[in-house]
């Protein structure tokens, strides 16, 4: 017989956070142990209760999906991770258990579930190609973003940079809170020196 399969979830946007939970509790052997959406309640749950599998996003406040799957590699080894989103390459394969998009078919995302836990195998959607050390960050900074570091690392202030762009200050303040989440920086000088590490500014 089978046993349940205890799953913690976390992921910010609330909407596909309660859909998700919703989809795999329906699944008889799946309990849904925690649902967070802040890596400050996730960590508080895993003290209470270890999961068999962890499902997190890739960009997220507080901790980007890579950072949290490592800390989670080291501190609960025994736990699957498996990435949901929306973003189709952003991972290495010795990070994670599994990498499936947001929109996968349901009957994909509880097949793989039970496959990694099970059979502890690893689950990729079929499009899926490894990325290399620092992909991540590249990749999933937009075309708009980068075109915004690139200001910012010229000195440019907000405003100038809504001029620049044609789009309104709100706009560019949304983008700028965006890139920091993804970079997990959290002021200009520590942003211009990862965009600069990572190729995003040319020195």
């Amino acid at each position: 017989m089978r046993s349940t399969i205890k799953i913690a979830i976390i992921d910010d946007h609330l909407i596909f956070l309660k859909g998700l939970t919703m989809l795999l509790e329906q699944e008889e052997h799946f309990k849904v142990i925690y649902s967070c959406n802040t890596y400050s309640d996730l960590m508080r749950n895993l003290q209470s209760e270890i999961p068999d599998l962890l499902i997190t996003d890739i960009s997220m406040p507080q901790i980007n999906g890579i950072e949290l799957s490592k800390m989670i590699r080291k501190l609960y080894p025994t736990v699957k991770i498996l990435i949901m989103s929306s973003y189709s390459n952003m991972i290495s394969t010795d990070d994670v258990d599994g990498y499936l998009l947001k929109d996968a078919d349901s009957d994909v995302l509880i097949a793989g579930i039970k496959n990694m836990v099970w059979n502890d195998a690893k689950v990729f959607h079929k499009d899926f190609q490894p990325a290399a050390k620092y992909d991540f960050n590249k990749n999933i900074v937009s075309k708009r973003e980068k075109e915004i570091i690139s200001y910012i690392g010229k000195g440019f202030t907000t405003e100038e940079i809504a001029e620049k762009l044609y789009i309104s200050k709100h706009t560019v303040e949304t983008h700028r809170k965006n890139i920091f989440n993804k970079l997990q920086v959290n002021n200009i000088a520590a942003l211009v020196k990862k965009s600069i590490t990572l190729g995003l500014l040319d020195v």
